[in-house]
């Protein structure tokens, strides 16, 4: 596809699955083979990278190559990522000439003008306004008003054969996530990220479902504490039954780190006495669970370390026994750790300075961040205040705040800025529910009801006062989108089902925000009160399996709930919400 680099290019590639449900969701399902290369390839290149000019590889060419590859990819990573990107950016400014030319020094003629192309590639997708006047000044060398970007996958090429040409790919890595070539690794490895991000693109665009109806959920009475509790010993006798012998749970064969430990979690809220049978689930799951431990104190089986390690490390804490506390403060120090601040090269205007992501090093989100800080407020946040002074800084800038928030990020030519209505986006500058689209051009990113509950939660873990003005603003987008139906935000989509997407989280996280803010009642936009503990345990009720006691989002299987045993634990976590005495705030 040839385009001007005054016009950017709309993307409607979907993130991998397992960046997908890194929305609001708990655990995520292995991605496919291209997806884990991918990634493989990406973190490979990435620490690879020259921290004092930024280069990558040899130079001008393996830097622009792992630019576009970065770009490329399902996570389409931009400027406001971090130093991997904006280092890079900056070593090619550095070897501009003159002429406009983008090369290393005493490149032939030849060899200048391949590099200038695949740097205005790269600048194109990147640079922004910031670097136009550096992309024109290439382009006049190059003697073209355009910058190609090429994806040579033929019109008519099917499926099937999309498919064989990625298994060929796949056959030519030297180990996973690195290809070898003529030039050097890491420009073939760059171009293997490029045409396999340009195959999963052409594949999810093959395999997109159709849109169904949405059922509607099932209508609800306010449920009082003894309903509540019989309903929890139901759903854990569920769970329970559905435990391999190991105390693991995910798969058929495949035990899942994450939804084991949201499972053991969950189960241990149950009201006691508890079974016999659930006890043993418990205890088995915990074993197994500790067996996971690395040498820098995450859980997780190769995928998702902060985010196993979060739910892990609450698991463990709720077993209250001694012999775990060294297990739980060795993944604290990984869960500070790993949090993105100067240690990685972000400074506290970055947009993702104080984040936490689901890996060391990955884009960071408000639903990991708030799940991180979830384990280390269960563990004793005395020692962890730096930590939740620098998440603030990130908390703000998911915002909808412009009082508080500075996102200010291009994506090709458009400009995404904060709104004002209070809530919460998923990142910065990045909403699952989508965008908001201002008059003058620029684009906000939308709240919808998950992500602000887990803002108004983090700012209670972080110790904001209630009469804060970014904690009354938190407070006032969930009195005035308060319902028990939808996932709110996600209603405008114009796919029915996107109102009920990540659901049981939206659940589970209003429940948990609303308890640790310290209030029983909410009072909705048209100024009625509600007693959110008695109608949300109603809620879970009137959806339970009458077969099984289950839970299922039979509405919508985004992120993994259609799993009932993901949905389960998060239906016996919020159940347990509703039981709890409100918190003294």
């Amino acid at each position: 596809m040839t385009m001007t680099f005054l016009h950017a290019r709309i993307r409607s590639f979907a993130l991998f699955l397992v960046v997908v449900c890194a929305a609001p969701v708990a655990s995520a399902q292995r991605p496919s083979p291209n997806q884990e290369a991918i990634q493989a390839a990406v973190a490979w290149m990435r620490a690879s990278q020259d921290a004092t000019t930024g280069r990558y590889g040899s130079g001008v060419e393996d830097t622009a190559l792992a630019l576009r590859a970065f770009n490329e990819c399902p996570t389409h990573y931009l400027t406001s990522d971090g130093p991997f990107v904006t280092k890079a950016l900056e070593f090619l400014a550095t070897r501009q000439r003159e002429d406009g030319a983008i090369c290393d020094a005493g490149a032939s003629d030849a060899a200048a003008r391949e590099q200038t192309e695949l740097a205005a590639q790269a600048i194109f997708e990147l640079g922004g306004q910031a670097y136009a006047a550096r992309l024109a000044r290439a382009l006049r060398y190059l003697g073209s008003l355009e910058v190609e970007i090429e994806d040579e996958t033929p019109a008519d090429e099917t499926a099937a054969q999309t498919n064989a040409r990625a298994a060929a790919l796949l056959a030519r890595q030297t180990q996973p996530g690195r290809w070898s070539g003529e030039q050097g690794e890491l420009e073939a490895t760059a171009r293997a990220v490029i045409e396999l991000s340009f195959i999963e693109q052409r594949l999810q665009r093959t395999n997109a479902p159709t849109a169904a109806k949405a059922p509607v959920l099932p209508p609800f009475s306010p449920a009082d504490r003894d309903a509540a509790a019989a309903a929890m010993k139901r759903g854990a006798e569920f769970l329970a039954a559905s435990a391999a012998p190991d105390g693991t749970w995910g798969g058929p064969g495949v035990p899942d780190a994450g939804i084991t430990a949201m499972v053991v979690g969950a189960l241990q809220l149950v009201p006691a006495p508890r079974s016999p049978t659930v006890q043993s689930a418990i205890d088995k799951g915990l074993a197994w669970l500790l067996t996971l431990q690395h040498d820098d104190g995450a859980f997780h089986q190769g995928m998702l370390p902060c985010y196993v390690t979060s739910a892990t490390v609450l698991a463990l804490e709720r077993a209250r026994k001694d012999e775990y506390k060294p297990r739980i403060a060795k993944a604290r120090e990984f869960l500070v750790r790993v949090q993105l601040d100067g240690g990685e090269g972000y400074s506290e205007s970055d947009p993702y300075y104080g984040g936490i992501g689901y890996g060391a090093g990955d884009r960071p989100d408000l639903s990991n961040l708030q799940m991180a800080l979830e384990a280390l407020t269960a563990t004793g946040s005395g020692a962890d205040a730096e930590t939740y002074a620098k998440a603030v800084k990130f908390l703000a800038r998911c915002q909808n705040r412009s009082e508080t928030n500075d996102i200010h990020v291009a994506d090709g030519k458009v400009v995404i800025v904060s709104g004002d209505d209070g809530g919460s986006a998923y990142r910065p500058a990045d909403s699952k529910a989508g965008f908001v689209a201002l008059s003058d051009g620029r684009k906000v990113p939308r709240s919808y009801g998950s992500m602000t509950y887990a803002l108004l939660k983090c700012f209670v873990f972080a110790g904001v006062p209630k009469d804060d003005p970014r904690m009354q603003a938190a407070w006032k987008w969930c009195q005035a989108n308060y319902t028990l139906d939808v996932n709110p935000g996600f209603q405008y989509s114009v796919d029915p089902t996107a109102a009920y997407q990540g659901l049981f989280y939206y659940f589970y996280t209003m429940a948990r925000a609303l308890d640790a803010y310290g209030v029983d009642q909410i009072v909705d936009a048209a100024g009625k009160p509600h007693a959110w503990r008695a109608e949300l345990a109603g809620r879970l009720i009137a959806m339970q399996s009458k077969i099984d006691g289950s839970w299922v989002n039979k509405s919508s299987q985004r992120w993994y709930e259609g799993n009932p045993l993901l949905a389960t634990a998060y239906a016996l976590s919020t159940l347990h919400e509703t039981l709890a005495a409100p918190a003294s705030k």
